[in-house]
C-alpha cells in the first residue's frame, strides 16, 4: 500500500518497552500483509514499533489475537502483546476485567486484570532442558538452558548484565545450528546485588534486542527455577528498567506460568499515509 491513505484507527502500545501497533475489529486484509507490517513497525518512516497486533471479538466476552514480528513474519505467541491486548480489551469493552479467553496461535490463554495489571495464564510448557548440551557455553557463561513458551527461547546466566554481548552472542545463539530450523530468542539473565533478577533479549523476527520480552521473561523464571535460584514468583526486571512478574505451578513434567506486567496505551490515532 505505498503511497495509499487509509482512515485505519490503531492504538499504540507497549508493554515495559516492549511496543506494538494494535488493531481492533475489522481491518482491511492489506494489512495483515508483509510489507505492510514491515512499514507499520519502521522506526522514522512507519508508526514504529516491535510488531503488529490484530484484536477481535471470539464469541461473548472472549478475543482473538493476531501477531506479526517486526520482520513481517507470524508469531504463534508474544507475552507482552498478550499483556497489551488484554489491557485495551478491557479498555474496549469487549472484554471483562475479570477474566476472559485470549485466543492466539499458541492456544487459548485465561486473561484478567490483577492488581491493576494485566495477567495472562499461558498453555503448560514441558519442552524444557535446563542443560542444554547441544550449546557450548562460552567464558563468563555459567548456565544455558531452552524453553519453549510458545516460541523457542535459550537462556544464559551470567554474572553481569551489563557485559551480556547482545549483538554479538545473540545473533549466535538465535541462528545456532543445534536449534535449526525454528531458531530461537537469547534471554541474558543475571542476579542483581540486592538479589533480584534483570534480563535482556535478543528478539527472533525483530533481529536485535528489545526492551522486554514477556515470553522470554516466563522461559528465564523456569530456568532460574529448574537451577534452584527461585521459586513460585520471579520478579525480571525489563531493560526499560519495569518489571514482568511470573508465577510459575507444577503439574508433572509441564509448568504452567502466568505472566503479570504493564500494558500502556500511549495514544491512539487514525493511520493516513504509509509508505
Amino acid at each position: 500500500m505505498a503511497g495509499s491513505r487509509s482512515e485505519q484507527r490503531f492504538f499504540k502500545m507497549t508493554g515495559s518497552g516492549n511496543d506494538f501497533v494494535v488493531f481492533s475489529g475489522e481491518t482491511d486484509s492489506e494489512f495483515e500483509d508483509p510489507s505492510c507490517i514491515r512499514s507499520l513497525c519502521a522506526r522514522g518512516t512507519g508508526v514504529g514499533a516491535d510488531g503488529v497486533v490484530f484484536l477481535e471479538k471470539a464469541g461473548k466476552g472472549d478475543v482473538r489475537m493476531r501477531y506479526y514480528n517486526s520482520d513481517g513474519g507470524e508469531a504463534a505467541l508474544c507475552g507482552n502483546a498478550s499483556l497489551c491486548s488484554t489491557r485495551l480489551a478491557v479498555e474496549l469493552g469487549i472484554a471483562q476485567a475479570g477474566g476472559f479467553v485470549l485466543y492466539t496461535a499458541a492456544g487459548s490463554l485465561r486473561a484478567r486484570i490483577r492488581d491493576g495489571l494485566p495477567e495472562v495464564d499461558l498453555e503448560p510448557v514441558s519442552e524444557v532442558r535446563p542443560d542444554e548440551r547441544n550449546i557450548s557455553k562460552l567464558p563468563g557463561e555459567s548456565r544455558l538452558g531452552y524453553a519453549r513458551v510458545g516460541v523457542p527461547h535459550v537462556v544464559t546466566e551470567i554474572a553481569d548484565i551489563e557485559s551480556a554481548d547482545v549483538t554479538g552472542r545473540g545473533p549466535q545463539l538465535r541462528h545456532h545450528q543445534a536449534l535449526k530450523p525454528d531458531g530461537a530468542n537469547a534471554n541474558f539473565v543475571a542476579k542483581r546485588a540486592d538479589g533480584q533478577f534483570v534480563y535482556r533479549t535478543y528478539e527472533r523476527g525483530v533481529e536485535a534486542e528489545t526492551l522486554a520480552c514477556g515470553t522470554g521473561a516466563v522461559a528465564t523464571a523456569i530456568m532460574l527455577s529448574s537451577w534452584g535460584e527461585s521459586g513460585h514468583e520471579t520478579t525480571l526486571w525489563t531493560r526499560s528498567g519495569l518489571p514482568l512478574v511470573v508465577t510459575l505451578q507444577r503439574q508433572g513434567s509441564a509448568w504452567l506460568p502466568s505472566l503479570r506486567g504493564e500494558g500502556r496505551i500511549v495514544f491512539e490515532a487514525t493511520l493516513r499515509e504509509l509508505r
